[in-house]
């Protein structure tokens, strides 16, 4: 199978020959990527984003933490600098994306609808809308909506196969907001976007990490097919999967908090195999991948190498089970 199809059939569960995977560039990967350039969700180290947002470098990383907000109040809406979405000039790199991606599944990067909220009138405030002001916020949320669906129909047209964005909504141990303020608020927006993009042929991806158990079983309702989440343990592996695994795929790699950290090679592995084994099923469920701010994380390079070369390992021997016609189910 191609590398476009393992990763369709996998999300999919229609099994595929393999485990798909998105490593390091000498790993290699089933991905392809295409954005906006400029993107209105950019999130510079440091500087000034289109919607006015005032960005500083976290040293030790290479991401950027907001520093001042333009939003201050809702009386600033009309002032409000809002991206203009349909500006023939971010949409440069979509030309030839289907042919540059070749037989790789093409993933469009969207907007968040959450984080981006944030950035642009504040975390506290946004929190404080909810229950003050949730007209006016909703004002906000359906903008960023409204570019989403702009974008599934450009990247549609473009020939991609997936379309993603990342919106971190867990805290360690629970939700940064109450369920009930998020299905109310968001989960009809998140509805609107999963079902355009499901209409124009996408298959629809979230980051989101952090602990974000109690609205997994909402996004699997509203038709988010694959959830791409950098922690594991502070949900538990178990609970994922016997709660989750088979409804949605996981897009994971070795949690980035813990075992990638404190892990002895032979903890990293095994940690492969068992995330496998939860939170996949022999039909499919499970994508592969890597950290790519390892650095920023304080992933050892061996650390690195030996997720990557576990996970190479345990596709190839799914491709060899599939051959065989066994299952270890």
């Amino acid at each position: 199978m191609s590398p476009k199809h393992v990763v369709c059939r996998t999300v999919r569960f229609q099994e595929a020959d393999r485990i798909p995977y998105d490593l390091p560039q000498e790993w290699g990967s089933d991905f392809a990527l295409v954005g906006m350039d400029p993107s209105p969700d950019a999130r510079p180290p440091t500087g000034v984003d289109e919607w006015g947002t005032v960005w500083e470098n976290i040293a030790i990383c290479n991401l950027g933490q907001v520093k001042e907000y333009p939003l201050k109040d809702w009386g600033g809406w009309d002032a409000l600098p809002i991206p203009d979405i349909r500006d023939p000039r971010r949409w440069w790199a979509l030309s030839g994306a289907r042919e540059r991606a070749g037989d790789k599944f093409l993933m469009g990067l969207g907007i968040s609808i959450y984080e981006r909220a944030h950035f642009v009138r504040g975390l506290d405030n946004v929190w404080i809308d909810i229950h003050e002001a949730p007209a006016e916020l909703g004002r906000l949320l359906d903008v960023l909506v409204d570019m989403n669906l702009c974008a599934i129909e450009r990247y549609s047209e473009a020939g991609a196969d997936g379309y993603m964005f990342c919106d971190d909504w867990g805290l360690q141990d629970r939700l940064m907001i109450s369920p009930e303020s998020w299905r109310k608020l968001w989960k009809p927006r998140y509805a609107r976007i999963y079902k355009a993009a499901h209409d124009a042929g996408l298959l629809t991806f979230l980051h989101s990490c952090g602990n974000i158990v109690d609205i997994l079983d909402d996004f699997i309702e509203i038709g988010l097919d694959v959830i791409q989440m950098d922690q594991q343990e502070n949900m538990g592996l178990d609970l994922l999967g016997e709660r989750f695994g088979g409804r949605i795929t996981f897009w994971c790699p070795v949690d980035i908090q813990r075992t990638m950290v404190y892990g002895t090679l032979e903890d990293i592995r095994a940690y492969c195999r068992r995330m496998v084994k939860a939170l996949g099923r022999p039909e499919g469920g499970f994508i592969a991948m890597w950290y790519s701010d390892p650095a920023g994380a304080g992933h050892r390079q061996e650390a690195v190498d030996a997720m990557c070369d576990e996970f190479l390992k345990i596709s190839i021997e799914h491709g060899r089970v599939e051959q065989t016609g066994q299952s270890d189910k």
